[in-house]
């Protein structure tokens, strides 16, 4: 049982400094300013960053696979994702490591409160979700997001 309860601390770890390393940019930004293809790095960023995590969890685990679930928000064009499920491993009972997309001509009421000045515009946005369930009940369960938010 501590092997396991080690591995699982090991796994977590190693998934906290891939997204410390992957979030580094990998110049110096020019302050105040956005690249053209932010989007376009971003994406492929959080959807890096979901292949090593499944993987590492996979090898950690060393029984269970995670599937695999595309899918596309409608109407058409405005998001999608990629959600993977592991279940019934070694390591863990089940878990879950999803990436999404979303895309609108205007942004959420919920954000309008705070910025009303913001009326109108458009906003992309895309992260990355993990919850993981262990099968050893003293080990806790774990849930983080990683987002970025784009108006």
């Amino acid at each position: 049982m501590a092997a396991k309860l080690f591995g699982l601390g090991a796994c977590l770890t190693t998934v906290g400094l891939l997204v410390f390393r992957m979030s580094r940019p990998k110049q110096d930004p020019v302050p105040g300013s956005i690249p053209s293809d932010s989007r376009q790095q971003v994406v492929a960023f959080v959807t890096e960053l979901q292949d090593r995590i499944c993987h590492t969890l996979e090898d950690m685990d060393g029984g269970a696979k995670f599937h695999e679930d595309i899918w596309e928000k409608t109407p058409k064009g405005t998001g999608g994702g990629r959600t993977r499920v592991i279940r019934n491993g070694n390591i863990f009972e089940q878990g879950g490591v999803n990436y999404s997309q979303v895309t609108s001509s205007q942004l959420p009421p919920t954000i309008l409160v705070k910025h009303p000045h913001l009326k109108g515009q458009p906003f992309f946005a895309t992260g990355i979700s993990i919850v993981l369930h262990p099968k050893n009940p003293h080990v806790p369960t774990v849930h983080m997001n990683y987002r970025y938010f784009e108006a």
